[in-house]
């Protein structure tokens, strides 16, 4: 089980497929992705990496904080969560999560605080049809109707469905799939939507059901070992280059060295040519 990451949510776009067809998509952006802090069965009781992304001012955190993150090296956070993990994937502290944690086609887990709706009727927080729209209902249309019974119970269940406060919650959304991954810019463009506002953090996480992909990193893709494509190429093709070089000369001397044999070759099929043609004439004359 691998750590998770903490990203802030830009907003929405749309990319095209190979076949012409738009996927809409969440850009998701690791800011300074670190790990603050490690547990470990010894000392916690469990295993776990707390990691920490963004930053904060430092006359905004208390003193404790401030030893914390002193001890850890790392710039003051602002928003910490830490994720379980087995042992053989724990971090060092300080190490920087990279988009390359992720790969394109994996399946993952995103937890957001929903959007707050303030004080909501029925109707809009769980679906209610309401009341009759024509004649005899007084000015009640979109009321959620009796609540309780007659003198047994002779009160309202606790749970029921009412009227009041609706979103931000914590919602967890399940089996995302990543489209794509952009590791120099930090950015991870998720399918579909993601609860949240903008610019608010949420917490993603390998799917709980759906097997991690095999090219995904473990223990963690670091930010440190992503090496773009542009600086491998160069290096695999240079000596396939020297060797290019190096026998190119071979091939000259061996061009020079056979030419004086290639000349001589086509001066004795000229005689040989003209040999012939001079018998051909004298047989002709003998017969005439």
């Amino acid at each position: 089980m691998r750590c998770g990451t903490i990203a802030r949510k830009i907003g929405m776009t749309r990319v095209f497929a190979e076949d012409g067809t738009h996927v809409p998509v969440t850009v998701l952006k690791l800011d300074n992705c670190q790990v603050t802090q490690v547990r470990n069965v010894e000392r916690d009781g469990y295993v776990a990496v707390q990691v920490g992304s963004g930053t904060r001012k430092v006359k905004n955190i208390t003193k404790a904080d401030r030893g914390q993150y002193a001890k850890a090296s790392v710039e003051p956070k602002a928003k910490l969560a830490e994720f379980r993990v087995s042992e053989d994937a724990m971090l060092d502290v300080g190490a920087v999560i990279g988009a390359n944690h992720y790969v394109a086609g994996q399946r993952v887990d995103v937890v957001g605080i929903s959007q707050g709706k303030g004080f909501a009727g029925a109707m809009k927080r769980h679906n209610f049809g309401g009341l009759r729209a024509s004649h005899g209902v007084s000015i009640s249309h979109r009321s959620h109707g009796s609540t309780g019974a007659n003198q047994d119970p002779g009160k309202v269940w606790k749970g029921k469905k009412m009227a009041g406060h609706m979103g931000a919650s914590r919602v967890t959304t399940q089996n995302l799939e990543v489209v794509s991954v952009m590791v120099e810019d930090g950015l991870i463009l998720i399918k579909g939507a993601i609860p949240g506002s903008k610019n608010g953090y949420v917490m993603i996480s390998d799917a709980i059901k759906a097997d991690r992909p095999a090219d995904a990193p473990y223990p963690a893709g670091l930010f440190a070992d992503y090496v773009p494509a542009a600086e491998e190429a160069p290096a695999d093709e240079a000596p396939a280059e020297e060797t290019a070089t190096e026998a190119a000369p071979v091939m000259e001397d061996a061009s020079a060295e056979a030419a004086p044999e290639a000349e001589a070759n086509v001066a004795e099929a000229q005689e040989a040519e003209a040999t012939e043609a001079d018998d051909a004439s004298d047989e002709t004359k003998g017969q005439e």
